[in-house]
């Protein structure tokens, strides 16, 4: 069950589409935004808060186990606040988190139920960078979460001559954030906004980008930054826990959140000093074997055994 929709076309519903295609084989599986009392042996929640309701309703009929997948606004928003949040995970005899720095903010009595399951992406070659140009895309609806203005304000700092071309796709999920991109757009025309794409355009472009410019402020696994290491690309991002979880400590791309200055730089680095992309080319290299789709297919159909049994 996931908060998100096939039209939304977001994190958490390409998460649940995913897990529900990987356990297809072994299990009856109904995707949907919220649980209407069908007949099922377990309930696998994506959003603590969001799902609350349908949580507290499985458990009350208690008809099975529930397993609930944190989101980084669960993690970092909402559970310090909000009951309904606490409850699922107090309701949940399983709990999953997206990155390896998430069981951090949990308290003792859930991160004993608590493990971690790296999202995955197919494994695609990654198109050569075209000589002397640095192609950079970002890839998130335009929210708040996603901090796009940082990303906007570091494209204004860098020169006017170094050649780079940022593509920027998302859909305008904030109507001010929206007619910022545009008129960026219309002033600079290095970047060019293309608001929402098919997946399948999305990756492509990803593929096809030296860079993917994630300057999230809050994660609880970024889809985009599996898919830029599972490209053989490099990440530039900002330094939050949903985004060191899944890159590593020591990872050589990163800048502090909402630093437009730090972005900038980093970008004039990667443009100028080709030996420094190919620095965090290797740097994400390292990375990839976590997010293959056969490790993440393991975890999952272990976690609905294990639930079932």
């Amino acid at each position: 069950m996931t908060p998100g929709t096939r039209d939304a076309n977001n994190g958490n519903w390409r998460t649940a589409a995913r897990w529900a295609q990987m356990l297809r084989p072994r299990c009856r599986v109904i995707v949907q935004s919220e649980w209407r009392g069908e007949r099922a042996d377990a309930l696998i929640a994506l959003h603590a808060f969001r799902s609350a309701a349908s949580v507290a309703a499985f458990h009350a009929r208690g008809v099975g186990p529930i397993a609930v997948v944190l989101t980084g606004t669960d993690l970092y928003r909402d559970l310090p606040v909000k009951t309904e949040a606490q409850r699922s995970l107090d309701l949940a005899s399983r709990l999953v988190v997206l990155h390896e720095r998430a069981m951090e903010p949990l308290r003792r009595e859930w991160r004993v139920k608590c493990e971690v399951v790296f999202q995955s992406a197919p494994f695609i070659a990654h198109r050569g960078a075209r000589e002397g140009t640095l192609r950079c895309v970002a890839v998130g609806h335009l929210r708040a979460e996603k901090d796009p203005l940082t990303l906007m304000n570091a494209i204004r700092l860098l020169p006017q001559d170094l050649p780079v071309r940022i593509r920027h796709i998302g859909a305008p999920l904030d109507a001010s954030l929206g007619r910022a991109a545009r008129a960026l757009a219309r002033e600079d025309p290095r970047y060019r906004y293309l608001e929402a794409l098919p997946h399948g355009i999305t990756r492509a472009s990803i593929a096809s980008s030296d860079v993917l410019i994630h300057p999230s402020i809050m994660e609880g696994g970024a889809n985009v930054v599996v898919e830029a290491v599972t490209s053989g690309g490099a990440v530039v991002a900002s330094r939050i826990d949903g985004n060191v979880g899944m890159l590593g400590q020591a990872y050589p791309g990163y800048f502090d959140a909402k630093d437009a200055e730090a972005l900038a730089a980093l970008l004039v680095r990667c443009a100028d000093e080709r030996t420094f992309l190919r620095s965090l080319q290797a740097a994400c290299r390292k990375r990839r074997a976590l997010f293959h789709p056969r490790n993440e297919r393991r975890a999952v159909q272990n976690l609905a055994a294990e639930m079932l049994a």
